[in-house]
């Protein structure tokens, strides 16, 4: 198997399994439309090309570097979901009709916003570093991947939870369309008070 095709299997490893940021950009879709959903998930598959690219280049130091602030990283991430959590629950009745004309009329700076708010939320799990440093170091075993092959590695993952991101915004933006209002209120709710739950489980987890 090429390095590719091996980095699009570590790309969907990592971007299939749902969590978090996978609700939020399913509830941005339901609430904005697909155009935002989009830039949602451009932000978090740049999160994910940033995090292949550094353990591609330094391996397993990079985990070992930032073990010292996993506990500071992971406490970051609980109290920004629950506030996203939150800040989701007090926007939910705009799911319906306003929105959606709000959306269409948001701007290139209204979408940058985006774009960085799912890039940094990304970027704040930890996990991500840890799973694409030990897929660098579970390949070619005794041998040094070439520039080639990295950079090969790091594509693949990098289109890989791109196309994931991109199906679960147009999933959003589909539910968005055919969905009544009242039932797109109700799924707005549910997916907001599952970050909510994300977050506040981590942050048990890390008080217990």
């Amino acid at each position: 198997m090429t390095a590719f095709w091996e980095g699009v299997l570590a790309g969907y490893g990592i971007a299939i399994p749902v969590g978090a940021i996978a609700v939020l950009i399913v509830e941005i879709g339901l609430r904005r439309g697909f155009r935002v959903a989009f830039v949602a998930g451009a932000g978090a598959a740049t999160a994910d090309l940033l995090y292949a690219s550094l353990a591609a280049l330094v391996d397993g130091a990079l985990s070992s570097a930032l073990a010292p602030f996993a506990l500071s990283m992971r406490m970051a991430s609980g109290l920004v979901l629950v506030g996203l959590g939150c800040y989701g629950l007090s926007r939910a009745q705009h799911v319906g009709g306003q929105q959606g004309a709000k959306s269409a009329r948001l701007s290139g700076q209204g979408l940058l916003r985006t774009y960085v708010r799912f890039l940094g939320l990304t970027l704040l799990n930890p996990l991500t570093v840890t799973y694409f440093g030990a897929l660098i170091l579970g390949r070619d075993a005794g041998s040094v991947a070439t520039t080639a092959e990295r950079a090969a590695f790091v594509t693949g993952a990098a289109l890989a939870s791109l196309s994931w991101q991109t199906l679960l915004g147009g999933v959003g933006a589909l539910a968005k369309q055919y969905l009544s209002p009242r039932f797109r209120v109700s799924s707005s709710v549910a997916g907001n008070m599952v970050v909510m739950g994300l977050g506040l489980r981590i942050l048990v987890q890390l008080l217990s």
